[in-house]
């Protein structure tokens, strides 16, 4: 199909619809004499004359009444696709987008989003994925729409966009000997049993790290798979812990005092991340957006 001209298309959709090449010249914007010659390569490539002289006008072939209803609509179906998205009515799209988050995630703010967009799209239907790992490919492979939480390093391609800035802090259940002190030290920190979180057999982090440089190590009693386990095992024990200081919003909370960790450690972003293919879709823009500002109008 190398030699496939689409213009062709246009150009016979307007001398079949105009039966003149002078009006379909002024129909396209073109000369007569240039829509002379397209009509003349026409002719050749579908063997077939188009249009003939009938006294002082033109007639079509019978072969040219023939493709003229395949012919418009094709030019309309080729033009709709090879122009941008059309705008949607947000009200009017049904959908599902499926979010890759992780459980803390979705326990402080899934309720939070899937009112907005009930609110504003009823007809569209959230689902959260497990964030189990931090894999692309299913990004690139469209099983998930979107995916929310620090952005991977070998995201590549991905697009991103900023939603919060975070931070850990300490967590310990309220009247925990920890407080009893005027100020809590690194040493007095690491001393006390800690909950951590980590998936993986390796739960060493940048807190870990910033406490080696002291000389000193947490004393790990427990390891648990998400930071709500954290905050849950904190309050009905003597082991303390750290989360995102933006995990404790939930309920959980009443029973757990916070307090700044005696160590600087890096603060990181939460992203939502999407594949290029989505870029221009109307609907994954609308999502995108709604998702930025409910974020930006809770924190």
């Amino acid at each position: 199909m190398s030699d496939l001209d689409l213009n062709l298309l246009v150009a016979l959709d307007a001398l079949l619809a105009e039966r003149s090449v002078s009006a379909a010249a002024r129909r396209l914007g073109l000369s007569t004499s240039a829509m002379s010659r397209t009509l003349s390569r026409l002719r050749t490539a579908l063997g077939d004359p188009i249009l003939v002289p009938a006294g002082r006008g033109m007639v079509a072939t019978p072969h040219a009444l023939a493709i003229a209803e395949d012919v418009h609509r094709l030019k309309d179906a080729v033009k709709a696709v090879l122009s941008p998205p059309s705008a949607v009515d947000i009200r009017e799209v049904r959908r599902h987008f499926t979010i890759r988050a992780n459980e803390a995630f979705v326990l402080l703010y899934a309720a939070d989003l899937s009112a907005a967009v009930t609110n504003a799209a009823p007809g569209i239907r959230l689902r959260f994925a497990p964030r189990s790992d931090k894999d692309v490919q299913a990004l690139r492979e469209a099983a998930i729409d979107l995916d929310i939480g620090v952005l991977p390093r070998d995201s590549g391609e991905l697009r991103c966009q900023s939603l919060f800035e975070d931070r850990f802090v300490g967590v310990a259940r309220v009247g925990h000997p920890i407080f009893d002190a005027d100020r809590i030290t690194a040493e007095r920190y690491a001393a006390c049993g800690h909950v951590l979180f980590s998936t993986q057999a390796d739960y060493a982090g940048p807190l870990d790290r910033a406490l080696a440089q002291l000389g000193l190590d947490r004393d790990a009693r427990l390891i648990v798979p998400s930071f709500p386990a954290v905050i849950a095992v904190a309050a009905s024990s003597d082991l303390i812990g750290s989360v995102p200081k933006s995990y404790c919003k939930s309920a959980a909370m009443r029973e757990i005092r916070t307090f700044e960790l005696p160590v600087k450690v890096p603060g990181f972003n939460i992203v939502q991340a999407w594949h290029p293919r989505m870029d221009a879709d109307p609907a994954h823009r609308w999502l995108r957006a709604l998702i930025f500002e409910t974020f930006h109008s809770m924190n």
